[in-house]
């Protein structure tokens, strides 16, 4: 029981990561009906971005929260400079735009920041947690709480705010929202900002467990949109579940059949999905009424 116990802990830390990565993918979804496959470049920007400003001698708190933002903010300035000028076109120019911009952004991140592999303090020194058995990092209680802090938000800015739910109307109706004053553009651009800064909040929590490097983005990127997928894309509480249950099944695979299996259930995943259930385990049906 304890080694199982083990699993589950380590399973729900990388599924609360993929949830981060994977609403990201949901947000931007939602607002262009286009996979922004940039989205694993944002998850490193967060932890290079935050080791530099540990860098520079600002404390933790503040250095991570000034990655955050200025992730957020790249995140927006990628949506004006690259998705902006084709907007409104056929959603395949997107995705090719976003797969382009990742390739910048991860060139980008080894120009300044280095080839090597960098390191984050934990944000709570100290040994582990003991619980029946298994023992619980500290860094994984801050990936806990910060997974489920950015829900909540997500979901008090989208139904308790007058710009959250104008996100919302801009995703389900662009043309309609238009027509009772909401600038939809602006909209998208938000959510290409909160995607942005979601998954750098990932990146930053992980990093003192991980390490991280210009070229983490990738790997993070497909495991984040196999949950999206899995959970059903377009749909953020799915898109939570979704991340989670990959988790489990990842580290449920690499304890009871060999390591090498973890990182190709991702990939078992996204295509079993695909193939038997394109809307995911808690999508509609994909069927609309006329």
């Amino acid at each position: 029981m304890a080694e199982l116990l083990q699993f589950v802990i380590a399973g729900l830390k990388s599924g609360s990561i993929y949830a981060l990565v994977a609403l990201g993918f949901t947000i931007v979804y939602a607002a262009t009906g286009a996979i922004n496959f940039a989205q694993g470049e944002f998850y490193m920007l967060g932890g290079m971005l935050g080791v530099w400003f540990v860098s520079l001698g600002l404390p933790v708190p503040v250095a991570a929260l000034c990655a955050v933002v200025s992730a957020a903010a790249a995140g927006a300035l990628f949506e004006l400079a690259a998705v902006r000028p084709i907007a409104g076109g056929d959603p395949l120019r997107i995705i090719i735009v976003t797969i382009g911009g990742s390739v910048v952004l991860r060139q980008l991140a080894l120009h300044l920041f280095g080839p090597d592999e960098l390191t984050l303090a934990s944000f709570t020194p100290g040994p582990s947690i003991r619980l029946f058995g298994a023992a619980i990092e500290r860094q994984t209680l801050w990936i806990w709480a910060l997974t489920l802090v950015a829900v909540v938000g997500l979901v008090i800015l989208y139904r308790r705010t007058a710009f959250g739910k104008a996100m919302r109307a801009t995703s389900l109706r662009r043309d309609a929202a238009r027509l009772v004053g909401i600038d939809a553009r602006a909209m998208v651009t938000a959510s290409f900002a909160l995607a942005a800064g979601l998954g750098a909040l990932a990146g930053l929590a992980v990093t003192p467990l991980t390490q991280t490097a210009f070229d983490v983005g990738a790997g993070i990127g497909v495991k984040g949109f196999s949950a999206a997928i899995l959970g059903g894309l377009g749909n953020p509480i799915a898109a939570v579940g979704g991340g989670l249950v990959l988790g489990l099944l990842e580290s449920l695979a690499a304890g009871y059949l060999d390591p090498i299996y973890k990182d190709a259930i991702s990939l078992i995943v996204l295509l079993a999905v695909l193939f038997l259930r394109p809307q995911g385990l808690l999508g509609g049906s994909g069927k609309e009424k006329v």
